[in-house]
């Protein structure tokens, strides 16, 4: 550790106490996760329906596509309703009126305001009194019985084909029997039902819900709880906090580095090493990244063309082949496919660097087979998800070998499995080149801190599979984002700014000490709020208070090291100036620079708009969520993972230069849609819903009625403008690595006369 004591030590004992919090909160969640009631009975005892009949609906809904086709408790797309708040409301004006004609004769909106308060007033007794009685059975009352023979026949039917509801299944992308057996239908109306009795009955010893009161319905008292509110407003504190102590900290440390001087090499660095083997056939890795990121682009504005004409395709009838579940799998899917082979990629270049210029036995052998492992995975999940949402596939393989459900994860289990298994791979053929490279004298510990990065993205993946097909929804949701928050948000952030750093000091760009100094704090900084922050996707799955409260709280911090992100950007963009070689790194220093800028916005600014408990109260399930997810996703992973490309292209091959005008278009292009796909569409639409969330409920604001409304349809349609704008920029880049992989001396962008690899 030497002289980097106190930076290891503050790394080591804040990961010790975050993990000690995620995992006690872990603890927490599997102790008091809301019961699935082994029967649901009426009031003579006679059985309803199941625990079994519940978890046999959520295989159902899993075979749909799950989170891909509308959501629950929140979670998924956003087209569709969320079904819990859905099937909740119309529960409830079905009770109503049920009960208004029992005791006066009439239907609720007929009734005096006397009566409609007496009604109401029975309505949320009886539904935020719901209990689990000491046999594990509940009870429902025979109105509730009615009410949801009245509801359930909708859901059947438009999971179905019936005609009467085939404008409510274009409206909400769905294909014509998205399940085709009539008992899987019924069996799926059991969990949906079940998600709204969480969202309804008051958890024991509480005044609030299984849901923390989620989702916003005022007809039973579904608001925000006290809870809700003080940690909403000790979060902002946190933020403000943090941000301060942030700020006077980075003064005096940059204070410190500016005595350190830096001088520049004439030549770059790794240009007088020459290529290895493994090196030279990243090319292809360069050409699968690009592949991948078009198709996804492409399927990207699919996704989006659904959302206007939910079944087809500028008239085209699609859907019954490539349904908007099926698309939306796929758009998800092949960005974490491309983005994760980018940053596969530069730690597979770095690997003969770190070891003296040369590789480890059977290197590129090793290179090559991760290669081909990474398209049989990509190619073998899509098709079982092709053939899972196709109907195709027996249910029984749909969850080891069709489609999970699950958002980012949706991957059937045997290919997640393989995937680990290609990571662990990468992480052993990195392992081969940095383990070794600790036994030179000198100052080891970027290289400590890299491999530690290495080893984190290598393991963490593996926390996926601590859930089954047959898990509970709150725990599956626990470790789902230990995959999604916790491995991409935390680990690989860690993982990218340790390779930036060990690129820039190889380059000579960066003195060792500060680019040490800065790799180990900025870790310290990243993971303070990620690790614990990954609680804040969780206030609303069935969790209890002190999750929320340490969500909120750490997911603040997680803002706090992106406001100095600007200098950082500033910093990238000096670098090309430091020296005439470095004007050929000046497209993928570009491309950092936008990292800088899409992190705090995308992340931060997009991030904490929808982080606060009571922000994400009303803002859960609706655009705004996309808003983040857009430009954090793609505008920090996936501008990274493009610089990463580009970088490592550029030293694979030398004696090429980039076409100016390609990495121009591209770059501006990407950025420009990406900014106006956010401001013409998602954000307007986000915060109409939003209004409409917390004037009438969520169920509102995503119902056919309010999203099909001309207003949101034209915001939808303007979008198409940004799309092509981005998919030019889409082009440019992927035009410029098929160039520079498939490039020979005749290449126009050749330029032989300074050569500086052999």
């Amino acid at each position: 550790m030497g002289e980097y004591k106190k930076y290891w030590f503050g790394l080591i004992a804040i990961l010790a106490v975050t993990f000690f919090l995620l995992g006690w909160g872990g603890v927490e969640i599997y102790r008091t996760a809301p019961p699935i009631p082994e029967q649901y009975v009426d009031s003579s005892g006679q059985v309803l329906f199941s625990k079994e009949d519940v978890l046999d609906g959520q295989s159902a809904w899993q075979r749909t596509g799950g989170q891909q086709l509308g959501s629950v408790l929140g979670h998924g797309a956003y087209q569709a309703p969320d079904w819990t708040a859905d099937w909740l409301h119309r529960e409830l004006v079905a009770w109503l009126d049920i009960k208004a004609q029992t005791l006066y004769g009439t239907d609720y909106e007929s009734a005096s305001d006397d009566q409609k308060a007496v009604l109401n007033a029975q309505l949320k007794k009886e539904y935020r009194g719901s209990v689990l009685e000491e046999n594990n059975q509940v009870v429902l009352s025979d109105t509730r019985i009615a009410a949801i023979n009245e509801v359930a026949p909708y859901y059947i039917s438009l999971y179905g084909d019936d005609p009467a509801l085939q404008t409510s299944r274009e409206s909400f992308a769905m294909k014509n029997n998205t399940i085709t057996d009539i008992k899987d239908r019924q069996k799926l109306t059991n969990f949906f039902f079940w998600t709204t009795w969480l969202a309804s009955a008051e958890r024991p010893g509480t005044d609030a819900t299984y849901t923390n009161n989620w989702p916003h319905e005022p007809l039973i008292d579904n608001v925000p709880t006290t809870e809700n509110i003080m940690w909403s407003i000790a979060s902002i504190v946190f933020l403000i906090a943090g941000v301060g102590f942030l700020i006077w900290g980075w003064a005096f440390l940059r204070a410190e580095d500016t005595e350190v001087k830096v001088i520049t090499p004439d030549v770059d660095p790794l240009t007088k090493v020459a290529l290895t083997p493994s090196q030279k056939a990243l090319a292809k890795y360069g050409f699968l990244v690009v592949a991948l990121f078009v198709f996804q682009v492409f399927i990207g504005g699919f996704v989006a063309h659904y959302t206007v004409e939910g079944q087809e395709f500028y008239g085209l009838p699609v859907s019954d082949f490539f349904p908007y579940a099926l698309v939306r799998t796929w758009h998800i899917q092949a960005a974490l496919f491309w983005i994760a082979t980018a940053f596969l990629m530069a730690g597979l270049y770095l690997a003969p660097v770190i070891n003296g210029g040369q590789d480890p036995k059977y290197q590129k052998l090793g290179v090559d087979i991760l290669w081909v492992a990474l398209i049989i995975v990509t190619v073998g999940s899509f098709a079982g998800q092709y053939f899972s949402l196709a109907d195709i596939m027996p249910a029984q393989y749909n969850f080891w070998f069709g489609h999970q459900g699950y958002e980012f994860v949706d991957l059937g289990r045997f290919w997640q499995i393989l995937k680990w298994v290609g990571i662990l791979f990468w992480l052993v053929l990195m392992s081969r080149a940095i383990l070794p490279a600790f036994k030179n004298k000198g100052d080891n510990n970027l290289l400590a801190i890299f491999f530690a990065s290495v080893v984190c993205v290598g393991l963490f993946y593996g926390s996926g599979l601590f859930y089954g097909e047959r898990t509970h929804l709150t725990i599956m949701e626990y470790w789902r984002w230990w995959v999604v928050h916790l491995w991409v948000e935390g680990f690989f952030e860690v993982f990218a700014t340790a390779s930036l750093a060990f690129i820039f000091f190889n380059l000579g760009l960066v003195n060792k000490k500060i680019a040490t100094a800065s790799t180990i704090a900025s870790a310290a900084l990243f993971l303070v709020g990620g690790v614990p922050g990954t609680f804040h996707h969780l206030y609303y799955s069935g969790t209890t208070t002190p999750i929320m409260a340490i969500g909120s709280s750490f997911s603040a911090l997680e803002v706090v090291p992106l406001v100095v992100l600007g200098y950082e950007g500033y910093e990238h963009w000096s670098m090309q100036h430091q020296s005439p070689w470095m004007k050929k790194l000046k497209w993928p220093i570009m491309y950092f620079v936008a990292v800088a800028f899409w992190n705090l916005v995308g992340a931060g600014v997009f991030g904490f708009m929808i982080n606060p408990p009571v922000s994400l109260f009303y803002l859960q399930g609706l655009n705004t969520t996309a808003v983040h997810s857009h430009a954090a996703l793609f505008g920090v992973y996936g501008f990274l993972a493009i610089g990463f490309v580009m970088l490592v292209m550029r030293y694979i091959r030398p004696d090429y230069i980039f076409n100016e005008k390609l990495m121009k278009t591209g770059f501006w292009a990407l950025n420009l849609g990406l900014v106006l796909m956010i401001a013409t569409s998602l954000l307007p639409i986000g915060i109409y819903q939003a209004y409409a969330s917390m004037t009438e409920g969520l169920w509102y604001a995503r119902s056919e009625g309010f999203l099909q409304q001309d207003f949101l349809q034209t915001l939808r349609w303007i979008r198409t403008f940004a799309d092509v704008i981005f998919i030019i920029g889409a082009l440019s880049v992927a035009w410029q690595v098929v160039k520079l992989t498939f490039a020979k001396p005749s290449h126009s962008n050749y330029h032989p006369e300074k050569p500086v690899n052999d």
